[in-house]
C-alpha cells in the first residue's frame, strides 16, 4: 500500500510545476539549493535504496525554506529519491506525524526499499523550532516570521541537511542493530 502511494506521489519537479502560492520563492530557492559534497557522500555510503516522502503545502514558509535542499540532496545521491504529497489531501499520514499535536509541515518520512517507515523529520530544524516555541512566541506573528526568514537565509539549508542526513544514518544504524 505505501509503495503504491509513494509511486503515485509527485516528484519535486512536478510539485514545483504546479505551485500556486509563493511560486517565485519556491523556484528561486529550488534553483539556489546547493548540497555540500559531504552530505552526498554520507548518504551514498548508506546501504540500500531510501525513499523520502514529503508532506507539504505550497503556502508553507518552512517548506519552501527547507524542502528544496532535501530535494537537491535526493537528486545528488544515487541511493535516495523523493516524492511529495499534499498535507491536506493526506490527513491519515499527517495525523500519524504530528508535532506537539499539530499538523505542522513539512514532514519528511524515510522509507527503506520495502517501504517500511524508518523515521521522520519536521517541521523545521530543531534549533529554530526551539526558538519559535520559546522566544518566538513572545513576538507578534509578523516579527516572528521575519526572524524565521532571517534564520533560514543565514543557515542556507545546512541545518536541515545535517538533521535529515543524520536521521538517515541513525535510522539505518538502528534498523541494522534490530536485525
Amino acid at each position: 500500500m505505501m509503495r503504491s502511494r509513494y509511486e503515485g506521489a509527485q516528484t519535486f519537479a512536478e510539485f514545483l510545476a504546479g505551485v500556486q502560492q509563493n511560486e517565485e520563492l519556491w523556484h528561486s530557492l529550488a534553483r539556489r539549493a546547493k548540497v555540500p559534497d559531504e552530505y552526498v557522500e554520507r548518504v551514498t555510503r548508506l546501504p540500500g535504496k531510501l525513499h523520502l516522502l514529503v508532506l507539504l503545502e505550497d503556502w508553507c514558509g518552512d517548506a519552501f525554506n527547507s524542502v528544496p535542499y532535501v530535494a537537491a540532496l535526493a537528486d545528488a545521491a544515487p541511493n535516495l529519491d523523493l516524492r511529495v504529497l499534499g498535507r491536506d489531501a493526506n490527513p491519515d499520514l499527517m495525523d500519524s506525524h504530528l508535532t506537539n499535536g499539530s499538523r505542522s509541515i513539512p514532514v519528511v518520512m524515510v522509507f527503506d526499499d520495502e517501504f517500511r517507515e524508518l523515521g521522520w523529520w519536521g517541521p523545521r530544524p530543531k534549533e529554530l523550532q526551539e526558538w519559535v516555541l520559546s522566544e518566538g512566541l513572545k513576538l507578534p506573528p509578523e516579527e516572528r516570521y521575519a526572524e524565521v526568514r532571517r534564520w533560514y537565509a543565514r543557515d542556507g539549508g545546512r541545518t536541515t541537511l545535517e538533521e535529515v542526513v543524520s536521521l538517515l544514518e541513525n535510522t539505518l544504524a538502528g534498523a541494522k542493530a534490530g536485525n
